[in-house]
């Protein structure tokens, strides 16, 4: 039976999308049409909703877990009846089940394991003060949203006080999670679901499960029997107080477990504080006796290694009467012919006294039944508030105090439920806030900024602001204070700013042009010096004729570039006199010097555009890139004289120009 988007279930839930499917249930994302919330929406498979002896079981357990309200518990608004089959509507989660989570990202850090366990742990807490045992706790129970935060959900097999709404001897829950009683068939308590919390937090930390194999009886036999390989030899980094908790509660014998969720938060917190100050290898006293206990019964090999005989474990399913294959009604146990109506007079005679009996019975219960009355709805409401509320309608209020992230003296929990109908004079359990308490800074100097943040959010704080800093001691990147510093107490949320290395601070960049070559890199020891040589004519031969950055401030370790001068090489003057100016600009330049042309003139039209002179002469050498002078001719004829043949020109206002 599969639901289509749009489908309104019951008159009231409108199906949207498919979440996914279980052995039992199949769960969709509905809208509440009469509430308008998203809601997700667990329907029983046809199978399920066929055997009455299971829907009673279910009714029961559904109104069990819908008594349960905390802060991580997965809530439970309705059930009913619909096309047949029966329904639960629960809180719906954004985020993604522990699973997926481990499967993306195991094994986790230490501090963000122990953090998701504890609020677990505080679920699996308040459940059992209520006589509610969850009986299959795995990660897929679990919704974590993009904040760590942690909600239990699918107490749908869940045992409520002495009642078994299981089948006798049946084993319900997960293999791989599932503590060695359950394996076994045998009754659980509330170490039971520690032992599958204990299997969690292994998960977490190592990637894996501590016992696998093909076959579920396998794997339910190595609970029973086998010890489970310490995490450190698979993640050598776990902090070896975390393993032995994680052992602690792995123990086959419930009795060698933390005797309830409260012992083992209390535990975990612990090495949680001592991992987040630096120093995990110190816990307390009480640490150190669990550490025994953990490594004693658990690492040491002292665990059972005998499984339970075969016609044991099987004994209970062999109690109920045989069914033919055909499919008829159960066959009724014989008896021997002979038997079947001696004494039967007697046993006629002692029933209609009982039931005389009985009918009494019923009489006076009718008499003197109690009144009963509506428990009031309180959570959100202050305590002295929600006190007068209960005892206003003739009830007890038993308050129990939990640490949590709401205001001091809010009621976070009740039990029963609000709306509950109940005896007048009952006692009902009201749980207070007590508020989010201190927590020490923790050090994150020289974590990554991303560590860090993690680090801080993992104490319960939040990171404000993120800002940048110099610093001579901390690598560029990371973390070199906080804002209050470490170890400061401060109250679970406030907010933290954080500072991060921008590297070591500038420093100033000295001048060393006209400086030698080792003076220079002497000078300038502190920054990554670089050289690259030059020909001058002008400077002495190994000094620095030109750097880059010249001056102002830098950061150690930065480039700096230098020039080095080196010797010019020589070359011989060409004679370029009687060329054209053009000419012998082109033979100097291709001999490596530079040309500075001057003009000069002259009453010989011969002579007009040609060199009449060079300085210096030709023949002779200079260095490549010096200047050589060359004077070009320009014609002016003579005036009122008769120009002698032979006769030397006269220079009137030479000019130069560099060509």
């Amino acid at each position: 039976m599969e639901f289509e988007n749009g489908s309104v279930i019951d008159g009231r839930y409108k199906v949207l999308s498919r979440l996914g499917a279980g052995g039992m249930a199949d769960v969709y994302l509905a809208e509440d049409e009469q509430l308008g919330r998203k809601v997700a929406l667990k329907l029983l498979h046809r199978r399920f909703s066929e055997d009455p002896g299971f829907v009673e079981r279910f009714r029961r357990e559904a109104q069990a877990a819908a008594s349960l309200q905390h802060p991580c518990v997965v809530q439970v608004y309705d059930r009913g009846a619909f096309d047949g089959t029966y329904y639960i509507a629960m809180e719906y989660l954004e985020g993604r089940s522990l699973k997926q989570l481990i499967r993306q990202e195991a094994p986790l850090e230490p501090l963000r394991a122990i953090d998701i366990a504890i609020q677990i742990l505080k679920a699996a807490r308040f459940a059992h003060r209520r006589g509610v045992i969850h009986r299959d706790l795995k990660p897929h129970n679990v919704i974590v949203d993009e904040g760590d935060n942690a909600k239990v959900t699918d107490f749908g097999i869940a045992r409520a006080g002495a009642s078994d709404m299981t089948e006798t001897g049946s084993i319900m829950g997960t293999a791989q999670y599932l503590s060695p009683e359950q394996a076994q068939g045998h009754a659980v308590s509330e170490t039971s679901d520690l032992y599958s919390i204990g299997v969690v937090l292994y998960e977490m930390l190592t990637g894996r499960v501590p016992f696998d194999a093909d076959s579920a009886v396998t794997i339910a036999l190595k609970h029973v029997s086998e010890t489970p390989i310490p995490p450190r030899q698979i993640v050598p980094g776990i902090p070896e107080p975390l393993e032995q908790a994680v052992l602690w509660a792995l123990n086959k014998n419930p009795a060698d477990r933390p005797a309830d969720a409260e012992e083992f938060i209390r535990v975990l917190e612990q090495i949680r504080d001592a991992i987040a100050s630096g120093h995990p290898g110190q816990i307390t006293a009480s640490m150190a006796a669990v550490s025994a206990a953990a490594v004693g019964a658990a690492a040491a090999g002292t665990v059972p290694t005998t499984v339970m005989p075969a016609a044991a474990a099987v004994a209970p399913y062999d109690l109920a009467p045989p069914v033919p294959a055909n499919g008829d009604e159960p066959i009724p146990p014989t008896r021997p012919p002979g038997d079947r109506d001696r004494g039967a007079w007697p046993w006629i005679a002692l029933l209609l006294i009982l039931l005389l009996l009985a009918g009494g019975g019923v009489a006076a219960y009718l008499l003197t039944r109690p009144v009963k009355v509506t428990m009031p709805t309180v959570v959100g409401e202050q305590l002295s508030v929600a006190q007068a509320q209960v005892q206003n309608r003739g009830l007890t209020p038993n308050v129990l105090y939990e640490t949590s992230k709401y205001p001091s003296r809010q009621v976070i929990g009740q039990s029963p439920l609000g709306g509950s109908r109940i005896d007048q004079g009952s006692t009902v359990t009201l749980t207070v806030s007590s508020g989010p308490g201190n927590v020490s800074i923790p050090p994150v100097v020289q974590l990554s900024r991303q560590q860090a943040v993690r680090q801080l959010k993992h104490s319960g704080l939040k990171v404000s602001r993120v800002l940048s800093e110099s610093s001579g001691t901390v690598p560029k990147g990371q973390a070199t204070r906080t804002d209050p510093g470490s170890g400061t107490s401060v109250p679970v949320g406030s907010s933290v700013t954080l500072y991060i290395s921008s590297g070591k601070p500038p420093i100033p960049v000295q001048n060393v042009v006209g400086d030698t070559e080792a003076a220079a890199k002497a000078a300038l020891s502190a920054f990554n010096v670089t050289t690259t040589n030059r020909p001058s004519t002008t400077a002495q031969p190994g000094t620095v004729i030109a750097q880059s950055p010249s001056g102002g401030n830098a950061p150690p370790g930065s480039d700096v570039s230098l020039v080095i001068a080196t010797a010019p090489t020589t070359a011989k003057v060409p004679d370029v006199v009687g060329d054209t100016a053009a000419a012998a600009a082109s033979q100097l330049k291709g001999a490596g010097f530079k040309v500075v042309r001057k003009v000069q003139t002259t009453s010989r039209q011969s002579q007009d555009g040609n060199v009449i002179s060079q300085s210096p002469a030709s023949g002779g050498s200079a260095p490549k890139g010096s200047t050589v002078t060359i004077v070009v001719g320009k014609y002016k004829a003579p005036t009122g004289t008769t120009t002698t043949t032979g006769q030397q020109p006269t220079t009137t206002n030479p000019t130069s120009t560099t060509g």
